[in-house]
């Protein structure tokens, strides 16, 4: 409990601690924007720790090993995840959100994987339904990255729609991943929907001193962006394959915008725990 306690104090110090590096150190305007990237790094933590066990066992991860790429790749996230909790980097309550992009990422991959979307190549033990559980936690990542960005920028959300809104909204964009299969696709008029809701909604940040503000539906495509390079990252190293693609080969430029109606999902899920940083 001692250990557990003194990481916790540890952890609150070190953004206290940064800033007066930079303080000391760098101009005013050179030290908000470094300490931008530092905290943006640190949020990251978790998805850079995931995707750098993937282009390393990518690398190095021998043909005759005892045991199967996927699968160690999910004792890292969940040994990971572990260690989070245990060094307080990640509230028990965020976890539970978590938790829950785990499960709804998990169902979209099996369900994806059974259409055909895309395919993972590789042997493993730790799959459901030939989906590797370490794809949840891939999923899982982004909550991460909102959960702590949220609390690390001390982010307000003004002029935010109405929750019930934004929670038909996150339904029907989640769906819509799993009917235009079926029928026809709507993610345009969902495009249409993200702006009609969101287009007054700031969210305002703290990278150091200076109280910054950024429209909501451009802070979604910026972060969507970062996530089509991650993806590609994990095409490039053959982790998984889109239909029709051959590996070292870059993902379809229309993955952005699921991305961007994903990103929706998963910042509503994340709502669930931070609902007073909502104006």
């Amino acid at each position: 409990m001692s250990i557990e306690i003194s990481a916790h104090s540890a952890n609150l110090n070190v953004e206290r601690q940064m800033g007066d590096f930079m303080r000391a150190r760098l101009p005013h305007g050179v030290a908000e924007f470094v300490m931008f990237g530092l905290k943006m790094a640190w949020a990251c933590l978790f998805a850079g720790l995931m995707l750098g066990a993937i282009i390393l066992t990518a690398l190095v991860w021998p043909d005759d090993a005892v045991m199967a790429r996927y699968d160690f790749l999910v004792l890292f996230a969940v040994l990971t995840q572990v260690l989070f909790l245990w060094f307080r980097l990640e509230s028990l309550s965020e976890a539970k959100v978590i938790l829950l992009f785990h499960i709804s990422g998990t169902i979209m991959e099996i369900f994806k994987l059974r259409m055909g979307s895309w395919s993972y190549p590789e042997p493993g033990l730790l799959k459901l339904f030939d989906v590797p559980l370490f794809s949840g936690f891939m999923y899982a990542s982004v909550g991460s990255f909102m959960a702590r960005v949220i609390r690390l920028f001390d982010m307000e959300f003004v002029r935010y729609p109405s929750f019930g809104w934004t929670v038909m909204l996150a339904v029907a964009i989640y769906l819509n991943f799993f009917s235009h299969h079926y029928i026809w696709d709507i993610r345009y008029l969902l495009f249409a929907a993200t702006l009609v809701l969101f287009w007054r909604t700031r969210i305002y940040f703290t990278p150091f001193g200076t109280r910054l503000w950024m429209p909501l539906p451009l802070a979604a495509f910026l972060s969507s962006l970062f996530l089509y390079i991650a993806e590609n990252i994990g095409t490039l190293t053959g982790t998984w394959l889109y239909s029709g693609s051959a590996h070292f080969s870059f993902t379809s430029m229309a993955k952005i915008g699921s991305w961007y109606l994903l990103l929706y999902v998963s910042f509503v899920q994340v709502t669930l725990v931070y609902r007073q940083a909502l104006k």
